[in-house]
């Protein structure tokens, strides 16, 4: 017997009047075409653009080429006679020691800043603030005067060769300190969020200093250690300027030197230089991806709970005069030596170590020289215009993505997050490569003008933009831009008038580390610039080259005036455009 269910009728849909679904239509249209979604749009195709594509190029030149999938690359930069070997030794051994050089000294120095009464604790900022400023090319060109094992002032002073710089640990000695005032800031944060109570108690229970070091101070301080000693790696790892002033002399390769001695032999072969580019990316990506797994357990080692603690500083006693000729001595050596002999070498004719001779030998020569040095001017307002572009386009750029981030729900905007990070983890050689790769394939006539070291800057720099756009979006609370809706303005008005003079203090600061950093670039540009488009960074490369050194001091002594001198009009115009957002 065959049971038969009634089928039951669908309900009928409702069908709307022609006039009214036109109008619906014509409203989602509208809806969809402001120009909030134009701006906010084409903001978010313009950083995908600027992470993916660059990228996409790199990997599609080293790994394919006429024929398809090859990896003739990999068989000619690591195969049989080549320098791999010791080129991947040398770059771990450098960036490794650099590493933990930066984090001894920094955590040394934070500890001593943060947790004890040693006097001239001003110094400690000072002199952290200033390798900062200074370009690495001119800190490594400076300790080259210091260090040289013939001329060098410090192996002078003292009758026999204290730091030969033209060896590995002399590369050490200087990217180290050089960059142990990023350690030192990270360090500083993280002394200063924990709890001192803990190693207090750790020491009524009978625990040494060295135990509670050990097994109390030292857990509690591991993220700020891994993220410290990864930082400083990844950069030391892409560093182009201390490997090539120094380490090429001693004829030490690392992987961005390899790089870039393999783009100047011709016939250029760029699937070669793409190979070392790529595991140079993979190095600098893999160490990221290790701290971030060995951080997973951070909240572990969280100390600020809702029980308020004040530090109480460590008592020196004897030892705080000895500590306090040790701060003057780091800021001496770190701060005062490389820019006291960078102007001395600048007001000689020739680089000779300070004596009755040389000081009699005095000149502004050097200065003239530059100031009437036609490609000085223009490599002085190619970095300013670069500089400007980089910093107001990426602050711009990061800004609206940032409110689209933040402010809305739009699906795969976490996406959008994470490829604006992306170049954090490609170091400024393989990223200027990868532009590279870009433009010469590229119907766009960018090749051989400043859009292509303009473009560069952006997409190496834009991750820094978006986390100081990002983190100013997140402080404010979005009632006063609903507020402005509401009364009428425009998603445009509310943006310009609103939410960016709030976001001024975050805006600001991105704006000028851009500024300052792409004043400063070398590691990319120099594999992208062409004559007529040279930069300050490119100058100093060249006129060193040529072994104009107290011309190349004196180039680096009106450059990091002109980075103070931005750096400080930057900060007065904040505090005005501050000040009248206030009123």
């Amino acid at each position: 017997m065959t049971t038969t269910t009634p089928v039951r009728p669908s309900p009928e849909v409702p069908r709307l009047p022609d006039g009214t679904r036109v109008g619906l239509l014509r409203r989602a249209r509208d809806a969809v075409l402001t120009p909030r979604t134009a701006i906010v749009g084409i903001c978010a195709v313009v950083v995908g653009y600027l992470a993916i594509v660059p990228l996409y190029y790199l990997l599609w030149g080293t790994f394919f080429d006429e024929h398809g999938f090859t990896l003739k690359g990999f068989g000619e930069a690591f195969g049989k006679g080549s320098l791999a070997g010791p080129m991947l030794l040398n770059s771990i051994e450098f960036a490794l020691g650099s590493a933990v050089f930066a984090l001894v000294l920094g955590a040394a120095l934070a500890w001593v800043q943060v947790r004890t009464d040693a006097p001239l604790k001003g110094l400690f900022f000072a002199a952290s603030l200033v390798p900062l400023i200074i370009p690495a090319m001119l800190y490594a060109i400076a300790w080259i005067f210091l260090a040289d094992p013939h001329t060098g002032v410090i192996n002078r002073v003292f009758g026999t060769q204290v730091l030969n710089v033209f060896s590995m640990p002399g590369m050490i000695w200087v990217q180290g300190l050089h960059l142990s005032p990023i350690a030192f800031l990270l360090m500083v944060a993280a002394f200063r969020a924990m709890d001192p109570s803990l190693e207090e108690a750790a020491l009524m229970s009978g625990a040494s200093r060295r135990a509670t070091l050990r097994r109390v101070t030292a857990p509690l301080l591991r993220p700020a250690i891994i993220a410290s000693v990864v930082l400083v790696f990844v950069q030391s790892m892409e560093s182009f300027e201390v490997p090539a002033i120094i380490g090429l002399q001693a004829k030490i390769y690392v992987f961005t030197s390899r790089i870039y001695n393999v783009l100047q032999i011709y016939p250029i072969d760029y699937r070669e230089a793409g190979a070392l580019a790529v595991v140079l990316l993979a190095i600098a990506a893999f160490a990221v991806l290790l701290s971030s797994w060995l951080s997973r357990h951070a909240s572990r080692y969280q100390t600020i709970t809702g029980k308020g603690f004040r530090p109480r500083p460590i008592a020196l006693g004897r030892a705080r005069p000895f500590v306090g000729a040790a701060v003057i001595i780091y800021f001496f050596v770190t701060a005062v030596l490389p820019v006291g002999v960078l102007l001395w070498a600048s007001l000689l004719p020739y680089y000779q170590a300070p004596s009755g001779k040389a000081v009699s030998s005095i000149t502004l020569h050097n200065y003239s020289t530059v100031l009437h040095m036609p490609l000085a001017l223009t490599a002085f307002r190619n970095s300013v215009l670069l500089g400007l572009g980089a910093a107001t386009g990426v602050m711009f750029l990061t800004a609206v993505v940032a409110w689209l981030i933040v402010r809305t729900r739009v699906p795969g905007r976490r996406v959008l997050d994470v490829l604006a990070s992306t170049p954090l983890v490609i170091p400024g050689l393989v990223m200027g490569l990868a532009v590279l790769f870009v433009y010469l394939r590229s119907p766009l006539p960018i090749y051989g003008t400043l859009w292509i070291l303009l473009i560069s800057y952006a997409t190496r720099y834009l991750p820094y933009g978006m986390r100081y756009s990002v983190t100013a979006m997140a402080q404010m609370n979005n009632e006063l831009e609903e507020s402005a809706l509401v009364c009428g303005a425009s998603w445009w008005q509310s943006f310009r008038r609103i939410l960016m003079p709030l976001m001024s203090s975050g805006i600001l600061a991105g704006w000028v580390y851009i500024l300052v950093v792409s004043f400063r670039e070398l590691s990319s540009t120099v594999l992208l610039y062409s004559p007529g488009k040279e930069v300050l960074s490119v100058l100093l490369w060249e006129q060193f080259n040529n072994g104009n050194f107290t011309v190349v001091a004196a180039i680096g002594v009106l450059m990091v005036v002109t980075l103070m001198l931005l750096v400080g009009i930057a900060y007065r115009v904040g505090l005005r455009f501050g000040a009248g957002t206030d009123s």
